[in-house]
């Protein structure tokens, strides 16, 4: 594989964020439809595959991680794949390692770019391989936030939890969308496949098969473990109130006795010298008494 100045029969364009002019120039020089162009652009496009004047579309989904500060996530994005009798045409919103790593993948055969089926196959595959490179980083942020939560339970590992959650979602979504695109392809319908083609492509759905297994998995677990810690947070809430409540009703002895003895009212003791620490003995009787029938019941 080499870079090409030009146009020509058997070359790979690869568009990234094209411009409006390059994308003119890509319709003009190769006869690609404009919509074929312009579909993988929208991000909100989904996985399908659609032929029309001799052309093929094939849209699936990869992955697109995206990191703020200290926060994870994980979106997908549409990459179109336009094959002519000439040329074959990637196009992405974004730079993504799945395209530069494309010809550095063991499982690359050379010639590639002169079976465009296997081509397709091939990035196929290596699409299921970045899936399940990023599920397994996400089941280690996940054990690595689980072990933050267990030393305190705070808002910041709820929302990077809760973020790994959405990104399972559409990790869950796109793949599922992408094994319906490779099954309508298996049915030859859309292009002639090989033996050796066929073997790349029952790879690639065997990987896209695993990494959709994983990735329900991860969502039960995380799923799961979002509500227990809810549960927690729930139930330490209601421990702090009780003890609050329990520590209030004991400071209330002491008060309720004191303001009694500091009503201008003929009171008991009133004029022994010993009144204030018989009274003050009083109160903390009293409140040794509550704190002892709530260490009973647990209320401490």
């Amino acid at each position: 594989m080499e870079r090409s100045p030009e146009f020509g029969p058997g070359c790979w364009v690869n568009l990234v964020a094209p411009t409006p002019e390059e994308l003119a120039r890509v319709q003009e020089d190769l006869g690609i439809l404009p919509e074929f162009l312009r579909y993988p652009l929208d991000e909100e496009e989904t996985s399908r595959v659609e032929r029309e004047e001799d052309q093929l579309l094939i849209i699936v989904k990869i992955p697109d991680p995206r990191h703020e500060d200290d926060y994870v996530r994980y979106e997908t994005i549409p990459l179109g794949i336009v094959l002519t009798d000439d040329a074959m045409v990637t196009v992405c919103l974004k730079e993504t390692q799945l395209i530069e790593g494309l010809t550095q993948t063991p499982r690359l055969r050379p010639p590639m770019l002169s079976n465009k089926t296997r081509f397709i196959f091939q990035v196929f595959l290596r699409i299921a391989y970045e899936y399940l490179r990023h599920l397994r980083f996400i089941d280690r942020l996940t054990n690595e936030y689980e072990e933050q939560l267990h030393r305190s339970v705070r808002n910041k590992e709820l929302i990077k939890l809760l973020n790994l959650e959405k990104s399972l979602v559409y990790f869950n979504t796109s793949l599922r969308a992408n094994d319906l695109v490779m099954a309508r392809l298996q049915s030859g319908r859309y292009i002639t496949i090989g033996e050796e083609d066929e073997d790349i492509l029952e790879d690639a759905l065997t990987e896209n098969q695993q990494a959709i297994e994983m990735a329900k998995i991860y969502s039960d677990i995380l799923s799961g473990m979002m509500d227990a810690y809810a549960s927690v947070i729930s139930n330490n809430l209601n421990i702090v109130m009780k003890f609050l409540t329990s520590v209030t009703i004991v400071l209330m002895l002491p008060n309720l006795v004191a303001s009694i003895y500091g009503m201008n009212v003929q009171l008991p003791f009133q004029h022994s010298p010993h009144a204030f620490a018989m009274t003050m003995g009083f109160s903390f009787v009293l409140s040794g008494i509550v704190v002892y029938v709530f260490i009973k019941k647990k209320m401490f």
